[in-house]
């Protein structure tokens, strides 16, 4: 069989910003977005029949793919920062809205992403999978993402960051007050709260009666950092919320943490159900299912652009059956 023609287009496209040490690599990177992309799947035998078979049994090809994965020379930083630094070119100056958000996988493994919210969806920054069968993970575990994120922020863009309550981490909060990003981090309910006139109180006594919310300005949490604190009791949420900022507390300060929904949970659907279905993998290794990802996460940026040129050149509607947008840059690519 051939070589299938997208993989030739990719390879010659892709040549242009991802420049490994054996160009060996980058010819089997450019057939696995390739085969990503028609199979629309994170599992490797569903790339078999999209690729070049050179002649090779199947067994060939699972060995070839598994090799790939696992090996420790494949990362982030040749084959996906180039391209992401590409697109995010265009951010620069912009303000910028990340997320910090964790997914276990088979209760097993743990992905952190800080990911940047655009266009309905969210684009990875910096991602690891950790084995580690909880949603909550420590600063020390996840600062290398912090600091892979940080190296990546166009030059000139104001940061704000929103995180779940797992991230409550004092370590974290004085990270982002020394890079200057502002943040939102849900509180827990047994959150330590001191007012200036020296009471403490739990974040769940601070919480309001059903269809109210209250604001409380200049608090300290873990002893000594002082920041804005915003509870509302939601009849239609399962739980008060607790939002603890930089930011001067206000209503508005619910909507903007809110921001984070809109913004990872398509992008994790796109992982796990949505798009590539991650969870049909059979790869159980942390550092291969962080290779995987950074495939996904590439695979996702190769097609979001392409579902942006669709609709530049007003081809939206031979590919979108909606009669409004209903299909994603990412589905549309």
């Amino acid at each position: 069989m051939p070589i299938p023609h997208l993989h030739l287009q990719l390879f010659e496209q892709l040549r242009q910003w991802i420049v490994p040490s054996d160009q060996r690599h980058l010819k089997v990177f450019a057939e696995i977005m390739a085969a990503m992309l028609q199979s629309q799947s994170a599992c490797l035998s569903h790339w078999i029949p999209l690729l070049g078979h050179r002649d090779c049994t199947a067994r060939s090809h699972m060995e070839r793919l598994s090799y790939f994965v696992h090996n420790s020379r494949i990362m982030a930083q040749t084959f996906y920062v180039p391209l992401l630094k590409h697109f995010l070119q265009a951010f620069a100056g912009l303000p910028l809205e990340l997320t910090l958000d964790t997914s276990v996988l088979w209760d097993q493994f743990c992905l952190v992403e800080i990911c940047v919210i655009w266009g309905g969806r969210s684009i990875t920054l910096a991602q690891v999978v950790l084995e580690h069968g909880s949603a909550t993970v420590a600063f020390e575990d996840y600062y290398p993402v912090l600091e892979a994120a940080l190296a990546l922020v166009p030059e000139g863009s104001s940061v704000s960051l929103l995180a779940d309550r797992g991230f409550l981490h004092s370590e974290l909060i004085r990270w982002l007050r020394r890079q200057g990003w502002s943040w939102a981090i849900r509180g827990k309910v047994d959150t330590q709260i001191t007012f200036a006139s020296g009471v403490t109180k739990s974040a769940q006594d601070l919480c309001p009666p059903p269809e109210a919310a209250y604001l409380f300005r200049d608090i300290t949490v873990f002893e000594d950092i002082t920041c804005q604190l915003a509870t509302a009791n939601m009849p239609s949420a399962k739980e008060n919320w607790i939002v603890l900022s930089d930011q001067a507390p206000s209503i508005q300060l619910f909507a903007f943490y809110g921001r984070r929904f809109g913004g990872i949970e398509p992008h994790l659907k796109d992982y796990k159900s949505a798009a590539f279905k991650i969870l049909d993998t059979h790869l159980r290794d942390a550092q291969a299912l962080t290779c995987l990802v950074m495939l996904l996460d590439c695979a996702t940026l190769l097609a979001i652009v392409l579902g942006m040129m669709v609709v530049r050149i007003g081809q939206r509607a031979r590919l979108d059956w909606h009669p409004t947008r209903g299909l994603s840059f990412l589905q549309l690519g």
